[in-house]
């Protein structure tokens, strides 16, 4: 009777996310990435600041108002109050929500209660539109005003146009990182990203990769290779890659010296481990490539 019923026991189905990987895997890598990434932050603090773990530590707001100082240089924690009670603690991330809220930061689905209650889906929301608000969108919207009034002084033929720039959707199953130009690829039916700040990012990757030979499609299958991260750091500063070795390196080992060339020349923090880009996570890939544009160099270019 017991083999029948065993036999009648199903395994838990793995529930995969939109990149087709482990809701479990990829929430892991995000927690990781976003922790590492606002820790950069709260290490300019005086004293210090550290994140250990990111569904507990944010629940009281304190980190929360902290970060957001950093980001902004406005003063929020002269507003915190230290209690255990949940109405002192909501009190103190609806705080930060509404200074979030104030500056058009996207909210939908993500409470205060949620925040306190440590709910692992709303907290990496939350992070992740902090990230895409203050890391990505500010200071694209800056490199667009620096390349805007750059071109106004040259050709517009020698540039592509808009509709040139569209972000095309790459292949999910295998890395690429072809020679330019892709005459043979067809174009993809509606962009893949639709962020104006993320389909920046992507334009200006593909202006520092391409012309290297490395062709970057999106934030996900196009960094496995490490190729696109050496790319990039050599449209920065040429000297520290030489890309005509790395073609013929594995992955990892493309990657490992990205990260480590990336982090000791550029000041780079390393927010990923080289086992991310095995099955990337576009919101982690997004938020450590975002990081190169802190480079003056980048901006100079």
């Amino acid at each position: 009777m017991q083999d029948l019923l065993d036999s009648q026991i199903k395994p838990a189905k793995t529930i995969n996310d939109h990149n087709g990987q482990p809701q479990d895997r990829r929430k892991a890598m995000q927690k990781r990435t976003f922790t590492r990434w606002m820790n950069v932050f709260l290490q300019r603090r005086d004293p210090p600041l550290k994140v250990c773990d990111l569904f507990t530590d944010i629940q009281d707001g304190r980190m929360l108002m902290a970060l957001l100082e950093e980001l902004s240089g406005c003063k929020l924690l002269y507003r915190f109050r230290s209690s255990s009670h949940r109405i002192f603690i909501l009190n103190n991330i609806s705080k930060a929500l509404a200074f979030l809220d104030d500056r058009h930061v996207k909210l939908l689905g993500i409470d205060a209660s949620g925040i306190a209650d440590g709910i692992p889906s709303v907290v990496l929301n939350l992070v992740w539109n902090i990230i895409l608000h203050f890391q990505v969108k500010e200071v694209m919207g800056g490199l667009r005003r620096h390349l805007s009034s750059s071109l106004s002084s040259l050709s517009l033929s020698t540039y592509p146009s808009t509709s040139d720039l569209s972000p095309q959707t790459g292949e999910s199953d295998s890395y690429t990182c072809n020679t330019l130009p892709r005459k043979g690829k067809k174009a993809a039916k509606e962009p893949k990203y639709h962020s104006k700040a993320i389909k920046t990012l992507l334009h200006w990757v593909q202006r520092c990769t391409s012309k290297y030979g490395v062709d970057v499609d999106d934030f996900g299958a196009s960094w496995r290779s490490g190729l696109a991260f050496l790319a990039l750091i050599k449209s920065i500063k040429p000297e520290l890659v030489d890309l005509r070795e790395s073609w013929s390196k594995e992955p990892t080992e493309n990657i490992l010296h990205a990260f480590m060339v990336a982090h000791q020349c550029l000041d780079v923090p390393p927010l990923l481990e080289p086992e991310d880009c095995t099955s990337p996570d576009e919101q982690s890939i997004i938020t450590y490539v975002s990081m190169f544009l802190g480079c003056h160099s980048v901006i100079d270019e």
